[in-house]
């Protein structure tokens, strides 16, 4: 009897204990042969991002005939297309190239928080390029009156609110977590997903948060992007000169190819991960090249699909150009003069 009793204490001291961990240890990939070649290859995708989008924003602020709304959107998506990865790559490269696999709790939950922050707002740019892609082919004569500089801006900070918001109480969550058991997450950082599920108390509003993030942050700014380009068919549909609607179709494609490689694979891999059991070296990397090859792609994709932007980019290289030779020029006067 008195030994019951002294297991029931022990079991509810042990219960009402709270234990926040001064550490996580992260996995990362596990007995794969030469997973550093993996990683240095994550090094070269992050600085052709680095360059891409740099370019990409250095173009739209420089050039003014891309001072304009949709531009507005593309340098935003540019911009959390950098720091997504910034907030990723650096501190996965030097956990596993370097091996300083454990992470200081409150570095975690910081790490976790931009990250999401990031993703979700590559996410809610698309859903803001799709609404300035709607509107310029259902309403063409009412565009620059609806989508201007200043309401897109409204928009984007709007999105940046809304992502920030959602992602500190998904991160807030987490610290009423006790973590009494094992402190190894396996994944390629501080994944709240592995991380949750190793407390030891309630983790159920985690859970439930974890459902609402994906369904307002992921599928519903998705079907939302499928339900304009829906409209976009049937206004397209009615224009009968094919010419018009190739060149309305042009201005989409760009955008369509960014939701396309965004969307399907992340939603494959969250969907496949709740719905089975996935192995973890599989959804490490599945979930890996998902969050940073997109970045890495858009602004080539953008250069290239977009006949404003290389307009723009052909301008700007003969400024460049012509004022090289012009202080060429003063240099050489300067020096006659002498």
């Amino acid at each position: 009897m008195s030994t019951n009793m002294t297991s029931m204490q022990l079991m509810s001291s042990t219960n009402s204990t709270f234990i926040r961990p001064s550490s996580f240890y992260i996995t990362g990939l596990n007995n794969i042969p030469h997973a550093k070649y993996y990683y240095v290859f994550l090094c070269i995708v992050y600085a052709v991002t680095l360059m891409g989008n740099s370019f990409i924003m250095g173009t739209i602020y420089l050039a003014r005939s891309l001072h304009t709304a949709k531009y507005v959107a593309v340098f935003n998506l540019a911009l959390c297309d950098l720091c997504g990865s910034s907030a990723l790559i650096p501190k996965l490269l030097d956990m596993f190239l370097f091996e300083n696999q454990y992470i200081s709790y409150e570095a975690c939950l910081t790490n976790m928080f931009f990250v999401y922050v990031f993703m979700t707002l590559q996410s809610l740019t698309l859903l803001a390029m799709a609404y300035d892609r709607l509107i310029a082919i259902c309403f063409p004569l009412r565009y620059h009156a609806i989508v201007t500089k200043t309401a897109m801006a409204l928009i984007i900070c709007v999105m940046w609110i809304l992502s920030m918001s959602v992602n500190a109480i998904l991160v807030a969550l987490v610290t009423r977590l006790s973590f009494c058991r094992s402190t190894t997450v396996n994944s390629y950082f501080c994944d709240h997903g592995p991380v949750y599920k190793l407390a030891c108390n309630d983790n159920s509003m985690n859970s439930i948060m974890v459902y609402v993030c994906m369904a307002a942050l992921l599928y519903i700014p998705l079907f939302l992007i499928a339900l304009s380009y829906v409209c976009i068919s049937f206004a397209l549909w009615r224009i009968t000169q094919g010419v018009e609607q190739n060149k309305a179709m042009k201005t989409c494609t760009s955008h369509l190819i960014l939701v396309t490689m965004f969307y399907l694979p992340i939603i494959s891999v969250y969907t496949a991960a709740l719905t089975t059991p996935l192995n973890a070296n599989i959804r490490i990397i599945n979930t890996a090249l998902t969050q940073t090859i997109p970045p890495m792609l858009n602004p080539i994709i953008y250069t290239l699909k977009t006949e404003e932007v290389l307009q723009s980019i052909k301008v700007l290289y003969k400024r460049t150009k012509v004022n090289t030779m012009e202080q060429a020029l003063k240099k050489r006067r300067t020096k006659v003069t002498q």
